[in-house]
């Protein structure tokens, strides 16, 4: 594999995603809060579209709709993920080109979606308070009545510093680069690289220009936009005291250099 042979995003999806994982979590926690089990998803920001794909697979009645403004990302998942299911199962997956500050009513299923979850920590885009005050109360607005809005969340001292940090992946090198961070204004802009065994590097493979939030603010924007309870997922740790995959919900985090969440917010 080289720079000019590789896909973006395949190599995204093997160095950034963990698809399974993620659909378990939202599955298995949606069922604790419900004592149902969840049909219908929303997946914002869906880029590659491997979440919503995942969701159709985990049972016969999982509908999802997956919204993206980047037509080209669209089209590739289209052809390259969408394409992965069987033919029922591609019949309960829409992907639509659009803003998620206004998803179509006409994809939504009647009574509104158990789940939307926006994750990659994508939310980060909206860079005002007014704005994403606007993207939650729309979210709570397409929700079922006992809805539950998923989000993920990166932070630590180590998110308000410019650094590059690699990790090999097989075949290749996974770069995140924290380009540039202003303090004044919480602007972030990140970029992911990706290198090669040959030498060469695919520079910029993706971009986000960004704010960063604290687990406070979304909390506090949560709740001014409706919902009536906000929850935080933290990650346990193993015997190395590195993260071990298991989410539990927790009242007081821990002042790590870099950790990821999840947050949810119920209607």
């Amino acid at each position: 594999m080289t720079a000019r042979s590789a896909d973006r995003h395949v190599l995204y999806t093997e160095a950034v995603q963990n698809v399974q994982s993620e659909i378990d979590f939202l599955d298995r926690q949606f069922f604790r809060l419900r004592a149902r089990p969840a049909r219908h998803l929303r997946e914002d920001f869906c880029g590659t579209a491997a979440a919503a794909c995942e969701w159709v697979r985990r049972g016969p009645d999982h509908t999802a709709l997956g919204l993206d403004l980047d037509a080209p990302t669209l089209a590739w998942a289209r052809a390259h993920e969408r394409t992965k299911l069987r033919p029922e199962q591609q019949a309960r997956i829409t992907l639509r080109r659009g803003n998620v500050l206004t998803p179509p009513r006409a994809a939504a299923p009647r009574g509104g979606f158990d789940i939307v979850s926006a994750m990659n920590f994508s939310y980060f885009t909206f860079r005002t308070r007014p704005l994403m005050l606007r993207y939650f109360r729309v979210v709570r607005s397409s929700l079922a009545r006992d809805g539950v809005f998923f989000l993920d969340y990166y932070g630590g001292s180590d998110a308000l510093r410019e650094l590059e940090e690699r990790r090999r992946c097989k075949g290749f090198t996974y770069v995140w680069d924290q380009h540039r961070y202003d303090p004044l204004s919480g602007d972030w802009h990140c970029r992911i690289h990706f290198e090669f065994r040959d030498g060469t590097r695919l520079r910029n493979a993706f971009e986000y220009h960004w704010r960063t939030w604290t687990i406070p603010e979304l909390r506090e924007i949560a709740l001014q936009a409706g919902f009536r309870r906000f929850r935080v997922y933290w990650e346990g740790e193993d015997a190395n005291g590195t993260g071990n995959g298991v989410f539990r919900e927790t009242r007081r985090g821990a002042a790590d250099r870099a950790y990821i969440c999840y947050l949810a917010a119920e209607r």
